[in-house]
């Protein structure tokens, strides 16, 4: 029991990583359940995305899909090593992926800073391989940057925070900012679960100490 708990809080290797499947995709539904856009683009002028890891993934878009400017959001997973895997498979902790938030949103009512500053408040981003009491590499913390643009202001928003949240006693912040891999969306009964059912499972809880970032505040 130790060993296997041991393994769910370290990344496979692509060798021992599962296999996956190249030739099949998850069914993705037509329409948001919430906002009512589609949940794959192409997405209209001037609608950009952004990746965000915290957690389990059901509590996670709900608070994406609740701010203004947002036009639609999925979940999925993204940063293993087994293409089009299926939860259970993600939940062995041997495919490598991380539960993440695909978030589309218009810039001009709601900006990446902004965006940044609900990631961060939404969760623990100093816990490591877990969040709460959901255990596992799957419930990382991250930030999966789509530009430079993004890189810039994701790492920013990491130093402040990480500032901020030492200031008031807590661990180093543990969120990995990389380049987006490929995302593979989740089964269609995850999407939206928390609308589905409203009174479904939601493990996410913030520290308590606020981000300045999306307020004008820049990093030190």
């Amino acid at each position: 029991m130790l060993g296997l708990k041991r393994k769910k809080l370290e990344l496979p290797t692509p060798e021992e990583a599962l296999p996956g499947r190249t030739d099949r995709q998850m069914r993705v539904a037509d329409q948001h359940t919430v906002l009512g856009h589609p949940l794959k683009g192409p997405w209209p002028d001037g609608i950009e995305t952004a990746l965000f890891g915290l957690g389990c993934f059901w509590g996670a878009e709900r608070k994406f899909w609740q701010q203004p400017g947002v036009y639609s959001t999925a979940v999925g997973y993204l940063g293993g090593h087994t293409p089009n895997a299926t939860y259970e498979e993600v939940c062995s902790g041997m495919t490598g992926h991380n539960e993440v938030v695909l978030v589309a949103y218009d810039p001009k009512v709601i900006s990446y800073g902004q965006l940044l500053k609900v990631f961060f408040e939404s969760h623990d981003p100093t816990q490591g391989m877990r969040q709460g009491g959901d255990i596992g590499t799957q419930y990382r913390s991250g930030i999966y940057t789509l530009n430079d643009e993004q890189a810039v202001a994701a790492n920013e928003a990491k130093a402040t925070y990480g500032a901020a949240l030492r200031a008031k006693g807590f661990d180093a912040i543990t969120t990995e900012v990389l380049p987006a891999p490929d995302f593979f969306y989740a089964e269609d009964y995850h999407q939206q679960y928390l609308d589905k059912d409203p009174q479904g499972y939601c493990g996410l809880g913030g520290t308590g100490v606020a981000c300045q970032i999306g307020t004008g505040v820049a990093a030190e």
